[in-house]
């Protein structure tokens, strides 16, 4: 059993930066870790992805709506996912998930309905 703690959430400005971590009780090659968030009102979307394995292609993800802003990365030997947040908006403003699941990430990294193990959330507050 995969357990997950999310850490690092807040609230902030408008403008400003987070980093949010994913402590994983194990971290091995061939997961595909993702970050997810949810809205109030709103269905879950993914945000980011990143796949454990040595597969260039499937290294990382990202939605539309983050690109060039936020950054998913690992630390191995910590057994820790990270979100750098950069430059957030008020509509970044969610619960945001961590999630694994066995296998590479793919052109449906997004699709929730892959992962199988999920954290319990941590609060991101953007103000204007």
């Amino acid at each position: 059993l995969v357990q997950l703690v999310e850490s690092g959430g807040g609230s902030v400005q408008a403008g400003g930066s987070l980093r949010l971590s994913c402590a994983a009780s194990q971290l091995t090659n061939g997961n595909c870790m993702g970050w997810f968030r949810q809205a109030p009102g709103k269905e879950r979307e993914g945000v980011a992805a990143m796949y454990t394995g040595n597969i260039i292609r499937d290294s990382s993800h990202y939605a539309d709506s983050v690109k060039g802003r936020f950054t998913v990365s690992r630390d191995n030997d910590k057994n820790t996912l990270y979100l750098q947040m950069n430059n957030l908006k008020p509509e970044d403003t969610a619960i945001y998930y961590c999630a694994q699941f066995d296998n590479v990430c793919g052109r449906t990294w997004f699709d929730s309905s892959r992962y199988m193990y999920w954290g319990q959330g941590t609060q991101v507050t953007v103000s204007s």
